[in-house]
């Protein structure tokens, strides 16, 4: 059952919604046939449990009760917040068992539990989503790497003001009567991503393909490190198509052999320009070397000089 990206419920429906943080992981089902094996299975249907060796005690976690366990596979970074840039180091490792074993040492995961779908052979598909809670928590999973995750009942807005305080991706809420659908995006769990915005310098672009061509497909983003331009990242979504035209005649006036950042990103065709441009943009996360992750283009900002523009990157993701 997959979640819909959307808002808060209104107040009058608040006490109808439960509110689950928005981990920011990889789905994966867990099949406990009750015989003392474990089986991992991605949102693609993947066989993943290789990739994911501390994982295999969940095996015998509830004996010889068979259930079907659904939950987030998470590598948590040094402040304990999840981090799918770590978490890549261990995806596609499902095949290489002695790699795996070798990454779990230096990266390990965690896999938050947060529904139960089959249990002692019984569905729990059409029961609503606060019995299928209640069946998860009386489980008791929570051992050296897996763990069952609180819900709270009502209190959106302060659940969702709490996540977005806390440096995490997002809030999920799901509907207290909500069957369990699988495969279905349902509008009875909502999903909203925390969003960060910020300035950058434009340094360099990309051209378009097809429809785009003659036009950016995507600008070169940087920011000050340490009294250099440091290449934050590629944005191409979030413009019209006037405001890309706009665009492309400013970068052509821009247009330079020099590349202003320091180091050199690797990115192939790209054009570079003086920068001199600001832009505002917005993201969900950094990585640790202080890339933007998903960043889309939210608005030139003609009312700001180049040295006015974005604080530097934390020094620690330099």
């Amino acid at each position: 059952m997959l979640a819909t990206p959307g808002s808060l419920p209104p107040p009058a429906a608040d006490a109808r919604w439960a509110y689950e943080t928005k981990q920011d992981g990889q789905r994966a089902v867990a099949y406990l046939p009750g015989d003392g094996t474990v089986a991992l299975r991605a949102r693609s249907g993947q066989d993943i449990t290789g990739a994911y060796p501390e994982l295999h005690p969940l095996a015998t976690a509830l004996g010889t009760r068979p259930a079907v366990l659904d939950g987030e596979v998470l590598a948590l970074d040094a402040d304990g917040r999840a981090s799918f840039q770590l978490l890549q180091s261990r995806m596609g490792l499902a095949h290489a068992p002695g790699r795996a074993a070798r990454r779990a040492a230096a990266v390990p995961v965690r896999l938050v539990l947060f529904d139960v779908m089959h249990l002692d052979g019984r569905s729990l598909l059409r029961l609503p989503y606060v019995r299928r809670r209640e069946a998860l928590l009386d489980l008791g999973l929570d051992g050296p790497s897996w763990s069952t995750p609180s819900a709270i009942v009502g209190h959106g807005p302060q659940a969702l003001r709490a996540t977005l305080e806390h440096g995490l991706e997002g809030l999920v809420c799901k509907r207290l009567d909500s069957v369990y659908e699988p495969g279905v995006r349902s509008r009875a769990w909502i999903k909203i991503r925390n969003m960060r915005s910020e300035d950058v310098l434009v340094g360099g672009w990309l051209p378009g393909k097809g429809r785009l061509s003659g036009l950016p497909g995507a600008v070169l983003a940087g920011q000050r490190a340490g009294g250099r331009l440091r290449y934050v990242g590629g944005v191409g979504t979030g413009w019209s198509e006037a405001e890309r035209a706009e665009l492309a005649a400013l970068l052509r006036a821009a247009a330079t052999d020099v590349c202003p950042f320091d180091p050199v990103p690797a990115v192939p065709g790209a054009r570079w320009v003086v920068p001199r441009l600001v832009g505002e943009v917005r993201y969900s996360t950094r990585t640790r070397d202080g890339m933007l992750r998903q960043p889309s283009w939210l608005r030139l900002r003609p009312d700001l000089a180049p040295e006015e523009a974005a604080a530097d990157i934390p020094d620690d993701m330099v």
